[in-house]
């Protein structure tokens, strides 16, 4: 089995910054992409970003220019850094991965609340 493992998460104020991780553990071969979706209360949820193997990087447009998205594929992690954060940030944070084992897996962490609020 595979798990992701998300951290980072909490309150912050208007304008300030936070860092998301996401490890992926178990049997893994290799990780295609790699990204990051939110669900705010009373949405759907949405892409934040995301970046492919080979670095390629996608966001949404709503984080553009704030969000950064990275990888370590020796750890076999994610990370989104949040700067410039805004209330309309608000919601719960998901990290996805596409995981090569003996097959191939969709693979979800468990979430990270986010909170942007003076």
């Amino acid at each position: 089995q595979v798990q992701l493992v998300e951290s980072g998460g909490g309150l912050v104020q208007p304008g300030g910054s936070l860092r998301l991780s996401c490890a992926a553990s178990g049997r893994i071969f290799s990780i295609n992409a790699m990204g990051w979706y939110r669900q705010a209360p009373g949405k759907e949820r949405e892409l934040v970003a995301n970046i492919r193997s080979g670095g390629t990087t996608n966001y949404a447009d709503s984080v553009k220019g704030r969000f950064t998205i990275s990888r370590d594929n020796a750890k076999n992690t994610v990370y989104l850094q949040m700067n410039s954060l805004k209330p309309e940030d608000t919601a719960v944070y998901y990290c996805r991965m596409g995981v090569i084992t003996t097959s191939y897996l969709e693979v979800w962490g468990q979430g990270t609340l986010v909170t942007v609020s003076s």
